[in-house]
């Protein structure tokens, strides 16, 4: 998956970091620009967080209309005790970070942070921990979008988080932000 941000070397490919473990003390990592990553489980995301209920109904391309109870934590307050690396007073610093989220079956989503910021969306999405009373130790955490109608941004069996920016695009030469632009 390519990830926002600045192109990176070519480096090793590592083990993920839950491999050869058994299912239930699988890790999935959250990295990029924070003070301090992590590698959770399903049972840490149990343990350290408050557990929120989701009820939703989305949309599967390949078995039509889902109805599914979900618990775990706000995405937002894990992100949160990982050290985000903006400025929390500055709203415009906190509206340039992404998250591309990455299951096990090669699926990924991003998510902007202003979707799940207070001051902003504020949107109540999960880091599952229980599907139907059902623990998902064995599965895997999945993220959980309760806004969405379609369910393409439901990713199962988490193996990483990543939170930075994106690096700008560059500037147009020849075009002042007052310019229109021709798009034909």
């Amino acid at each position: 998956m390519s990830r926002p941000g600045p192109p990176s070397r070519t480096t090793a490919v590592r083990p993920h970091p839950g491999e050869g473990l058994p299912a239930g003390h699988r890790r999935f990592l959250i990295r990029g620009q924070l003070r301090c990553p992590l590698a959770l489980t399903v049972a840490d995301l149990r343990e350290r967080w408050p557990q929120r209920r989701a009820e939703v109904v989305f949309d599967c391309a390949t078995n039509g209309p889902q109805h599914h109870t979900f618990e775990g934590p706000l995405l937002r307050e894990v992100i949160d005790a990982a050290g985000p690396a903006f400025d929390a007073r500055r709203r415009k610093d906190r509206s340039r970070y992404l998250l591309a989220v990455t299951g096990g079956d090669g699926h990924h989503a991003v998510l902007s942070w202003a979707e799940l910021d207070a001051d902003f969306g504020d949107a109540p999405v999960l880091l599952a921990t229980a599907m139907d009373g059902r623990a998902l130790d064995a599965a895997g955490s999945q993220l959980v979008v309760p806004s969405d109608r379609c369910g393409a941004r439901y990713i199962s069996a988490l193996t990483g988080i990543w939170f930075g920016t994106c690096v700008p695009p560059e500037p147009v030469p020849g075009l002042s932000s007052g310019d229109p632009v021709d798009s034909s």
